[in-house]
C-alpha cells in the first residue's frame, strides 16, 4: 500500500488538498496567557484594570511573562486596533475594547487586542479581518474522527483545536475589501470552464465547507466534474455558511422551526455543578437547570472527538486550579450565556441533520489531480502561499512609531 502524500502535495484520497486550493493559511493565535480571553467582555475589562492597578511584583506575576511578552516588551499595534504601543510596564494606556472571536470550532467568546499581551497574533490574519473576510478553520484530526473537517467564520478566528494538532487558518480573500481570492491560480478559470461563469469565490468557499474530508495526508477536497453535483454540493455548502456565521452579513440566525425549538425550563443555577444529557426526554440539565428539546445530534455533535456542548459548558464552569487573572470571572451564570447555549443547541442541531447530504457528495466523477496539472492550478506557485503586500497601509510600529507595509 502506498504511503499518504505529504500535505501540500496536491494529492491524496479522492481529490486535491485544501492546502493547494486555498494556498496561504495562517498558523493558530497563541495568546501565551489564557486571562486575554474570556466568554464575557466584562471579565475581560476587569482583569485589565487589576492589571493596571498593580504594581511591581505583583503585576510581573499577574502578567504571565513568557519569551516573546512581558511587560517591558515594545510591539506595533495590531492592525485595526487602536491599542497602546508603549511598554506596558511604564504606559498600560487605557483598556482595549474588547473583539468577538471564535474560540476553537464554535465556540464565540472575547479577546483583549492588544499585541503587548499575545504571544503570537498573527497580524496578517488582522490586516485583512474585514466585513467582506470569510475564514475557513481546519480542525484537528484524531484517528477515527467522524466531524467535520472545517468550519468557517465572519470573526477572527483564534485556530484552537480541541483535540489533535491544531489546523491552519485560510482566509477567502488576500487582501482588505474582498480582493484577490485565496484560491490558486488557474482554478477560477478551471471551474467556471466546467461549471458556468456564476462560479464565484464564495460558491468555491461553500463546495469546500460542504464536502472537505480528514484524511492523514491532510483536509482532502474532491472537485466534481459533472455540474448538477456542483451546483447542489454549492447549494448546501451556502446553508452551512448561513448557519455558522449565526446572524453575520445580514443572515438569520441558526434557529429550529417550531415545535423543536429548545426552551429553558427550569432556571440554571448561578453556579451549574455539571452537565448532563436524557436522550429519551431530550433534556439537557445544567445542575439543576433544564433545557428542552435538545435533539440527539446536537448533544453527540463533535470536532476532533470532542463533544461541543460539553467543552462550552467546560469553559464556563471550570474553576478549580484558576489563579491570577482568570479566576477574575463572573459570579453567577449570566443570562447571556444561556441565550448562547440556545443558540448553540440549534446551530449544532441543524448541521447534524445536514451531514447525510455531505456525505452525499462523496459519490461521482471527479477534476483529478492530472486535469488541475494540465491546467497550471498544480504546482501552486511559491507566492500564493505567502501573504499578499499591503504597500500603502500604514500601522503604528513599537512605542508610537509608523511603519509602511
Amino acid at each position: 500500500m502506498a504511503a499518504p502524500a505529504a500535505a501540500g502535495s496536491g494529492e491524496g484520497p479522492r481529490g486535491p488538498l485544501l492546502d493547494d486550493l486555498m494556498p496561504w493559511s495562517v498558523r493558530p493565535l497563541r495568546t501565551g496567557r489564557p486571562w486575554v480571553t474570556a466568554p464575557d467582555a466584562a471579565s475581560l475589562r476587569a482583569r485589565w484594570e487589576r492589571l493596571a492597578r498593580a504594581e511591581g511584583a505583583e503585576r510581573e506575576q499577574l502578567f504571565g511573562a513568557t519569551r516573546s511578552r512581558t511587560p517591558q516588551t515594545a510591539v506595533a499595534a495590531l492592525p485595526g486596533q487602536a491599542t497602546a504601543t508603549g511598554r506596558f510596564a511604564r504606559e498600560p494606556g487605557p483598556c482595549p475594547e474588547p473583539v468577538r472571536i471564535l474560540h476553537g470550532p464554535f465556540d464565540e467568546q472575547w479577546l483583549l487586542p492588544d499585541h503587548r499581551l499575545i504571544d503570537a497574533a498573527r497580524p496578517e490574519l488582522w490586516r485583512v479581518a474585514d466585513a467582506h473576510q470569510l475564514f475557513a478553520v481546519e480542525h484537528g484530526r484524531v484517528p477515527q474522527d467522524t466531524g467535520p473537517a472545517l468550519s468557517v467564520t465572519a470573526l477572527l478566528p483564534d485556530g484552537h483545536s480541541p483535540a489533535g494538532r491544531p489546523g491552519r487558518i485560510r482566509p477567502l480573500y488576500r487582501r482588505p475589501g474582498g480582493l484577490e481570492p485565496n484560491l490558486a491560480p488557474g482554478l477560477l478559470t478551471l471551474l467556471r470552464g466546467r461549471h458556468g461563469d456564476a462560479v464565484a469565490p464564495q460558491s468555491v468557499l461553500a463546495w469546500v465547507l460542504a464536502a472537505a474530508r480528514h484524511s492523514p495526508a491532510g483536509c482532502v477536497v474532491p472537485l466534481p466534474a459533472d455540474t448538477a453535483r456542483w451546483s447542489a454540493g454549492v447549494e448546501l455548502g451556502q446553508e452551512l455558511l448561513r448557519l455558522q456565521l449565526r446572524g453575520a452579513r445580514g443572515g438569520a440566525r441558526p434557529r429550529l422551526p417550531g415545535g423543536r425549538r429548545p426552551y429553558v425550563r427550569a432556571a440554571v443555577p448561578p453556579a451549574p455543578s455539571a452537565l448532563a444529557y436524557d436522550p429519551d426526554e431530550e433534556v439537557l440539565a445544567l445542575g439543576t437547570g433544564r433545557i428542552s428539546p435538545v435533539p440527539a445530534g446536537a448533544w453527540e455533535f463533535r470536532v476532533g472527538g470532542v463533544r461541543m456542548l460539553e467543552l462550552w459548558f467546560e469553559r464556563r464552569t471550570a474553576v478549580a486550579g484558576a489563579a491570577g487573572l482568570e479566576a477574575v470571572r463572573p459570579r453567577s451564570w449570566p443570562q447571556e450565556w444561556t441565550s448562547e447555549l440556545l443558540e448553540l443547541i440549534a446551530l449544532l442541531a441543524l448541521l447534524a441533520e445536514l451531514r447525510p447530504r455531505q456525505d452525499e457528495l462523496a459519490h461521482g466523477p471527479e477534476i483529478g489531480v492530472d486535469e488541475l496539472r494540465a491546467a497550471g492550478v498544480l504546482p501552486v506557485a511559491a507566492a500564493a502561499r505567502r501573504p499578499a503586500s499591503v504597500l500603502d497601509h500604514q500601522e503604528e510600529g513599537p512605542d508610537g512609531q509608523f511603519a509602511l507595509l
